[in-house]
C-alpha cells in the first residue's frame, strides 16, 4: 500500500504531513524517474493554489527538480486542469500541481501529471515514493547540467484560457452570472474567462490571503452564492473549488444544480448533436437515481465508477466516453480536456442555456433527485483505523440490514475518503425522513466501531 501517494496524489497538512524537506525530494524522485530513457533531461510544468503553504512547497519541488536535472516552467497560480492542458500543449514531460482542491487552507498536496495530460500512473507514483523512501541521498547534478526555469508561463496561461473560451457548445450571450471563485486558483483566471463573453457577469471571492481558500465559500459553501444570485436577480451562480477542477451551479431561484444535474443537460445536448459516445455517461456510485431515470428515459446510458475522478476517467477511456464526471462537480468533458475542468464546465453549461432561451431550473425541472442523505463521520488513526472499521462483520451486517429496509427503492453506500480522515455514509429513499434514519443509525455504528477499536 502507498505511504504517500493516495488516491487523488499527496496530500496532508502543510509542515506536519507534507514539508518542504519532503517536498525537495519528490522533486528530485520525480525528475529521476520522469528523466529515464530520454535523450534530454525532464521539462515539468508547476502550478499551485493560492495557499499560504503553498509557495513554500513550489520553492521546494523547483530547488529538487532542478538539482536532479529537470528544468522548470512554472506558470503561478492557476486551476489544476491548467496545468494538464498546458503540459500537454507545451509538449512537456509532466506537470505538477501544489494544491489540496476543496480541503481547508491548513492542507496541501502534491498531484503529477503525465505528459498526455493524465494522472500519473499506480507504477510510476510507486516508482517516485520508493526514490523519496528510501532514506539514501538522492543523485544530484552539478555543473551545466543542473535544470533551469523556463519563464514562459504566462503565455500559456493565455493559450488555456482561450482554448476553455472557444469550447461551448453554443454562443454564450445575453446572461447575467454570478461566479465564486472560492478565493482559490480561479481568482486568478476567472474574469480573464468570462470577459471574453458578452454577458453581465460579477466575480465574488476572488481576492485571496493565504487563509481564506475555501473559506464558507466555493462550491463546498454554496449558501453565500445562492443568496447572492438570488439578491441580485442573476440567472444563475457558478461556484468553482479551490483549485477550479469542480464546478456546481445556483439557479435563478438560488437551489443549487448538482453534478449529476449538470451532466444530465450536458449530456441531452450533446446526444442531440450526435456528440455524446455510445450515448453514454459515466457516473459514480453516488450518483442519484433520479439522474439514471431521467438518462434512461432519453435513451442514455449511465456507468458507475467508483468514486474519485481518477476511477470516472480510466472508465471513460477504456469504453471510449467523453463525459463523465460526479456529483461533487468533478466533470470531465474528453474531447476537451484530460481532466475535470470546473470552467470549462461552466462554459459548456452557458452555451447550452443561452442558446435554450430557457432558465435554468427549467432545463432541469425534469430530471428527478430522491431524497439523498451524506454524513461524514471523522475518524482519528489514519488509513489502517479506516481499513479496520470497514472489514468489520458488524458494520457488514448494518449495512445488510439497512438495504433490506430501503427495499428496491434506495439504496446505500459506505466508503472511506481516500483524501481524508472520514467514512462517509450515504443513503438514498424514495422517503427522506426514512434516509435520515437510516444514515443516522448507520452512523453511530461506526462510531461505535471507533470506540471499540480505539481500547
Amino acid at each position: 500500500m502507498a505511504k504517500l501517494f493516495g488516491t487523488d496524489g499527496i496530500r496532508g497538512i502543510a509542515n506536519k504531513d507534507l514539508d518542504a524537506l519532503l517536498a525537495f525530494r519528490v522533486g528530485q524522485a520525480a525528475a529521476i524517474v520522469l528523466s529515464r530513457g530520454k535523450e534530454r533531461d525532464a521539462l515539468i510544468t508547476i502550478g499551485k493554489d493560492t495557499r499560504i503553504s503553498s509557495d513554500m512547497l513550489e520553492a521546494a519541488l523547483i530547488a529538487g527538480l532542478c538539482s536532479a536535472g529537470a528544468s522548470v516552467m512554472p506558470l503561478g497560480v492557476v486551476p489544476t486542469p491548467a496545468v494538464a492542458y498546458i503540459t500537454v500543449a507545451s509538449k512537456a514531460d509532466a506537470g505538477i500541481v501544489i494544491s489540496a482542491s476543496h480541503n481547508p487552507f491548513e492542507y496541501n498536496g502534491i498531484k503529477i501529471f503525465n505528459s498526455e495530460g493524465f494522472k500519473l500512473s499506480d507504477e510510476l507514483e510507486e516508482e517516485i515514493e520508493e526514490y523519496v523512501l528510501c532514506g539514501e541521498p538522492l543523485p544530484q547534478k552539478s555543473s551545466g547540467e543542473i535544470g533551469r526555469i523556463i519563464e514562459d508561463g504566462g503565455k500559456w496561461v493565455d493559450a488555456y484560457i482561450e482554448h476553455l473560451a472557444g469550447c461551448a457548445e453554443a454562443e454564450i450571450k445575453s446572461l447575467k452570472i454570478v461566479v465564486d471563485c472560492a478565493n482559490g486558483a480561479a481568482s486568478r483566471t476567472a474574469k480573464r474567462l468570462f470577459s471574453r463573453f458578452p454577458i453581465d457577469y460579477e466575480i465574488i471571492k476572488d481576492h485571496p490571503n493565504g487563509t481564506n481558500i475555501n473559506d464558507g465559500c466555493g462550491s463546498t459553501h454554496l449558501d453565500l452564492l445562492s443568496r447572492a444570485v438570488v439578491a441580485g436577480g442573476y440567472d444563475l451562480g457558478i461556484a468553482f473549488d479551490g483549485d477550479a477542477d469542480r464546478c456546481l451551479i445556483v439557479d435563478e431561484n438560488g437551489n443549487v444544480v448538482d453534478g449529476d444535474r449538470i451532466m444530465a443537460v450536458c449530456g441531452c445536448k450533446m446526444k442531440a448533436a450526435g456528440k455524446l459516445r455510445g450515448d453514454t455517461i459515466v457516473a459514480t456510485v453516488m450518483s442519484n437515481l433520479g439522474f439514471h431515470k431521467f438518462a434512461r428515459d432519453r435513451g442514455m446510458n449511465i456507468l458507475c465508477a467508483p468514486v474519485g475522478d481518477k476511477n470516472v476517467l480510466d472508465m471513460m477511456l477504456k469504453g471510449g466516453y467523453n463525459l463523465g464526471g460526479e456529483q461533487s462537480g468533478h466533470l470531465i468533458f474528453l474531447d476537451d480536456a484530460t481532466t475535470g475542468d470546473g470552467q470549462l464546465a461552466a462554459v459548456k453549461l452557458l452555451g447550452i442555456v443561452s442558446s435554450s432561451g430557457k432558465k435554468v431550473s427549467e432545463l432541469v425541472s425534469e430530471i428527478p433527485q430522491f431524497p439523498q442523505v451524506l454524513i461524514n463521520v471523522p475518524i482519528e488513526g489514519g488509513n489502517d483505523k479506516k481499513a479496520m472499521i470497514m472489514k468489520s462483520d458488524k458494520l457488514k451486517d448494518d449495512i445488510e440490514n439497512a438495504e433490506k429496509s430501503l427495499g428496491d427503492s434506495g439504496r446505500v453506500l459506505v466508503r472511506p475518503s481516500g483524501t481524508e480522515a472520514l467514512i462517509r455514509v450515504m443513503v438514498e429513499a424514495a422517503d427522506m425522513a426514512l434516509a435520515e434514519q437510516t444514515a443516522q443509525n448507520l452512523s453511530k455504528a461506526i462510531k461505535s466501531l471507533i470506540n471499540i477499536a480505539n481500547y
